[in-house]
């Protein structure tokens, strides 16, 4: 049945869905409980809300209630729907907004700081202090996320408004039709440009990367900017492939050694291009912005400590 028509019939029955999936082929032998989080990472962050999830009834397969050991097959119907929710406590803080109309949003996320949690100062709590609520007649609540960004990756992130908006965005991040773009900072000297292809935790994964710049650095002999390519959106995935391929993000705390580890610096790697159809008018949206700046100055410091000890030598 259509996505759009289905989702009509529960708005009569004043329920909304919140997000649709259609199993595809070559799923089999999991339980729904394995295979929810995948698919609804970016409404239900953790493996622990899922299940609260379908014990609440709040997700349904071809329009029943679903269970945590039911095995999803292929062509099924998962619903995710909403639950009445209040409304979160507003945290103060203001968000340079890239993009805003009645239907979505765009903020640069600061890097330290949570998209969504149980904490208070979370960028999720943030977003009515900043945007305006949609008047549209399936506005949101308030604003919501459309994606995750780690809570020490900065950039930009994407916000739905309408219920409709973030169904659109959410098949749009599914289909990988989403064209993302960072830039990273890394440990050592990449030689050339390059694509890898490992997977993580047994799941297609793909990333491609470019070479900005290369410096000479006394600690580290070399770090490198890149430009990086997400092409599926698995968790720390970017963190995980450059680690994979012996060139760690500086400041990752999590995928570097701790003899390479560099402290209060925070994690080199930002989000600063992202390219989508608008999901109202269709229109391709590109927002962009710059490197930020803590990037260049730790290139340019670490390369002049490494001339001004090479001139000592002279």
């Amino acid at each position: 049945m259509n996505c759009f028509i289905r989702i009509t019939n529960y708005y009569k029955k004043n329920i909304k869905i919140i997000h649709s999936h259609i199993v595809p082929k070559g799923i089999e032998n999991i339980r729904l409980q394995n295979y929810a989080p995948e698919i609804f990472y970016r409404f239900i962050p953790s493996n622990s809300g899922i299940k609260k999830a379908i014990k609440r009834g709040q997700i349904l397969i071809n329009g029943e209630l679903a269970h945590t050991g039911t095995y999803v097959q292929f062509s099924q119907v998962i619903d995710l729907l909403e639950i009445p929710q209040s409304q979160p406590k507003l945290f103060e803080f203001k968000l340079e907004i890239l993009f805003e109309d009645d239907h979505i949003a765009a903020i640069h996320k600061p890097a330290g700081f949570s998209v969504s949690g149980n904490e208070y100062k979370t960028i999720y709590n943030a977003l009515p202090f900043n945007l305006e609520k949609s008047s549209e007649p399936d506005a949101l609540p308030w604003p919501t996320p459309a994606h995750r960004l780690d809570n020490q990756t900065s950039g930009i992130l994407l916000i739905a408004k309408t219920k409709r908006s973030q169904i659109v965005l959410g098949n749009q991040f599914e289909n990988h039709t989403i064209q993302k773009k960072y830039c990273a900072v890394v440990i050592g000297k990449v030689l050339s440009n390059g694509e890898i292809k490992t997977a993580i935790e047994d799941k297609l994964a793909e990333t491609d990367f470019e070479v900005v710049k290369v410096v000479n650095s006394l600690r580290y002999e070399h770090l490198s900017l890149l430009n990086v390519y997400p092409k599926t959106g698995r968790t720390h995935q970017i963190r995980i492939h450059l680690a994979g391929i012996g060139h760690p993000i500086f400041g990752d705390k999590l995928y570097v050694k701790e003899k390479m580890l560099h402290r209060g610096k925070g994690l080199f790697l930002c989000a600063k291009e992202i390219s989508f159809l608008h999901p109202k008018t269709s229109e391709e949206i590109n927002l962009k912005i710059p490197t930020p700046h803590k990037f260049e100055s730790l290139l340019l410091r670490e390369q002049r400590r490494w001339d001004t000890e090479r001139n000592k030598n002279v």
